[in-house]
């Protein structure tokens, strides 16, 4: 008789559910983006990881995509690159809790490397500091560290056969732990967020001052400035609505009493700057239209707003400027520079301002709180240095502005432009008596004559409305006499020296568009 012997099956090795280990793989990471920006917001702002990478990604992208992502999203280009980058985050970190089931490894290597980017992309800032690396050494920390705790925690419930009674562990224990790691990084990510958005709390005290300070008020906006009634912007542009073109995914959150200047390099002497110092100093009102280089034929990237500030000619023959620096090259906070022509700066009648106040209030943090260059004339990629802090007066030979790194000219003057606000393509509108309206610039010459013709006709003058100065805009106006169907209309504007917008049309790249605008409409 013969008997068989039966061998107990090897036990299997436990393994990670799934859902449990996409969770690991998520909670470690946010862990440590959540740890990274709270650091940062203690230490250095700019330092978030997240913040870094994303800073790199705008840096490094080409310029054909950053045009295309300013067109599509406008100012949400941003918050759409943050957003994309949080999902292809979190798949990386849900992939790697998965491949993480039976060991920790695979999960604690995605995040070392994510760590590593997170270091590099901090060490490329412009304005890195060594103080800056202490918040991805504290995301890697984060991460290796709840990594490690939730897969082991995780990988002991599913070894575990019996009943928590029984000495088990419970899956509620897991559940706790791994909530207890979210709740610790959401936390600790919003006290990242408040310890940023604090330092911009002493914009209602500065709007305080601007209000009860003598200064050289900008003239009034006469009454005939503007047609909204027709379809025109009103003359000055609401701070809330003002074009928004930067690279900056964090807004610098600095407080006045922070903030410093230092303007030197080629001058006669340095001089440092406080914002009480830039206070103390005579301030002027200067009504100042504002247009971005990346505008296109018929684009809402201009506005137009009184702007508070110092006459910054002024302060460079303070410094004593010597002759052959042509360049003024401005750094951000956030290290973001560009470089402006000196000889624009230093004209007389130009009015280029450090300005402290746009509209009657201080400067909105998006809008360059506390202190901003605004030079009228020149395309704001070259003279509008947004949270400035630094002004080295150099050559155009020594150093090289952002943009011009990446391809745009070397000196922005803004080129003469008008723009059909009313009717609006695709319109549909009562045949008769139709009135066109919209607006022309040409800093600093202003505008004389702005021309319309219907379907390829004869030009003929529009309406002006009153002249305010030649660093701001010009509305106008037409009544034109359709009939039925489809109509185009083409507007052109003639400076006040006499030159007429050209017709050549150019793209924006490498220093700014050019042609008639055109709408075409229906009349019915």
């Amino acid at each position: 008789m013969s008997t068989t012997e039966v061998r107990p099956a090897r036990p299997s090795s436990p393994s990670v559910p799934a859902g449990t280990g996409a969770l690991v793989g998520l909670l470690s990471v946010g862990a440590a983006l959540a740890a990274g920006h709270l650091v940062a917001g203690i230490v250095s702002p700019p330092s978030s990881p997240f913040l870094a990478v994303g800073d790199a990604v705008v840096r490094l992208s080409p310029q054909g995509l950053t045009e295309f992502a300013k067109s599509a999203f406008g100012t949400a280009d941003k918050t759409v690159l943050l957003a994309g980058m949080a999902v292809v985050i979190a798949a990386v970190a849900a992939g790697a809790g998965l491949a993480s089931r039976r060991s920790s490894t695979p999960g604690a290597v995605v995040v070392a490397v994510l760590g590593l980017l997170g270091f590099a992309a901090v060490a490329a800032m412009p304005a890195f500091a060594p103080l800056d690396l202490l918040a991805p050494a504290a995301a890697l920390a984060a991460g290796l560290t709840v990594m490690r705790r939730l897969h082991a925690l995780a990988l002991r419930r599913a070894a575990d056969e019996v009943r928590a009674e029984d000495g088990g562990m419970s899956r509620r224990t897991v559940l706790l732990g791994a909530s207890a790691v979210g709740a610790a990084s959401l936390l600790a990510g919003g006290a990242g967020a408040l310890l940023v958005r604090g330092a911009g709390d002493s914009r209602q005290m500065v709007t305080a001052r601007l209000a009860a300070a003598g200064f050289a008020q900008a003239s009034a906006i006469p009454p005939g400035a503007a047609f909204p009634e027709v379809g025109t912007p009103t003359f000055l542009t609401q701070a809330a609505d003002f074009y928004r073109i930067d690279v900056a995914l964090r807004i610098p959150r600095m407080s006045a009493q922070d903030w410093r200047l230092r303007i030197h390099g080629m001058v006669d002497r340095e001089v440092n700057l406080t914002f009480d110092d830039l206070m103390a100093r005579g301030l002027v009102a200067r009504t100042i239209t504002m247009t971005c280089v990346s505008n296109p034929v018929g684009g809402d990237l201009i506005s137009t707003a009184e702007f508070v500030g110092v006459d910054l000619r002024a302060l460079l023959m303070e410094a004593g400027v010597h002759p052959e620096a042509d360049q003024a090259f401005a750094t951000s906070v956030d290290g973001w520079y560009a470089g402006t022509p000196v000889d624009v700066l230093m004209e007389p009648d130009r009015g280029a301002l450090l300005a402290v106040g746009m509209n009657g209030e201080a400067l909105l943090p998006e809008h360059g709180f506390p202190v901003r260059m605004v030079v009228p004339g020149l395309y704001g990629y070259v003279s509008a240095t947004k949270w400035i802090t630094d002004l080295e007066l150099t050559t155009f030979a020594a150093r090289s502005g952002y943009w011009l790194e990446r391809g745009w000219a070397e000196r922005g003057p803004i080129k003469t432009g008008s723009r059909i606000d009313a009717p609006r393509t695709s319109a549909r509108v009562r045949a008769g008596r139709v009135t066109a309206a919209g607006i022309a610039w040409s800093q600093p010459d202003g505008i004389s004559r702005v021309e319309v013709r219907v379907d390829g006709g004869l030009w003929r003058d529009a309406e002006l409305a009153t002249d305010v100065s030649g660093v701001t805009w010009r509305m106008w106006r037409a009544d034109l006499d359709l009939g039925a169907g489809s109509h185009t209309v083409q507007c052109r504007a003639t400076t006040g020296t006499g030159v007429t917008q050209t017709e050549a049309y150019a793209d924006p790249v490498p220093d700014g568009a050019s042609g008639w605008h055109a709408v075409v409409f229906t009349a019915e």
